[in-house]
């Protein structure tokens, strides 16, 4: 009866037979759950380290995603805008500044009358703030990178004494416990195995970050010397003088 009830359901609704753990996968989990219980106590730290490698893996991914499939658009349209009107630049820029491109446009367009020494230093300073904001994820990657490896050595290390404090050497030893013996080394190996992987991955994922970020660092200083030149030939009216020199030439008057 209930074989035929999930019959009827997956003709009914096809969708659920992707939904459905295949063969394979569920033969598969008890062996690899197996694996792991071999390996040890080290085996839950790694297991905790591997899942902060992959949960910054996806933040930092979904940040990048984001930020790189809307800031040429974000660019273009505040350095279109800025050559006809900086209040629409500005506007434009407000709007997007839940991307660090738009933040860092939006600083120096919301001062009023700057210099341009002003308005670079505004861009300096943003693009400060945001370039450790990018950062972020990267020293928890590089201390998963520097102890996985050595939590895997250390569990392999404690397995050999366990396995060869249960191996009677002095007694000859039988073949049966040379076989236990091997398989107690084997087993003393999947933490360096696991502690290497976790590494691995957490080493690919820490080098594409920092080349994104090496990446934007050389595009944030484009973009800013190109609104920067903007600013200069467009709005900057260098004849006028100054507040503080206006103030100084009136103190300098007899």
């Amino acid at each position: 009866m209930l074989d035929n009830c999930k019959r009827l359901l997956f003709r009914k609704f096809p969708c659920f037979l992707s939904m459905a753990p295949s063969p394979l996968f569920l033969t598969q989990t008890p062996r690899l759950l197996d694996e792991f219980l071999k390996g040890g106590v080290v085996m839950f730290p790694l297991l905790l380290l591997s899942i902060l490698a992959l949960t910054t893996a996806f933040e930092r991914g979904w940040f990048w995603s984001r930020l790189l499939i809307q800031e040429d658009q974000v660019v273009r349209d505040v350095l279109d805008a800025a050559v006809e009107d900086l209040v629409k630049a500005r506007e434009i820029a407000e709007h997007a500044r839940h991307l660090a491109i738009g933040r860092f446009l939006l600083a120096p367009l919301k001062l009023r009358h700057p210099s341009p020494e002003t308005f670079r230093l505004a861009m300096e300073a943003t693009a400060d703030k945001e370039f450790a904001r990018m950062r972020r994820g990267d020293k928890l990657l590089e201390t998963i990178i520097a102890l996985a490896p050595l939590l895997g050595l250390l569990g392999t290390v404690t397995g050999l004494i366990r396995t060869f404090n249960n191996l009677n050497i002095g007694g000859g030893g039988s073949s049966a416990e040379a076989t236990q013996a091997a398989s107690g080394i084997g087993e003393a190996l999947i933490t360096t195995a696991a502690g290497m992987m976790v590494a691995i991955f957490a080493l690919l994922v820490f080098r594409v970050l920092v080349s994104l970020q090496s990446q934007q660092m050389d595009y944030f200083a484009a973009v800013g010397s190109e609104l920067e030149l903007i600013y200069r030939e467009v709005w900057y009216e260098p004849h006028q003088p100054m507040p503080n020199l206006l103030m100084a030439a009136r103190i300098a008057e007899p």
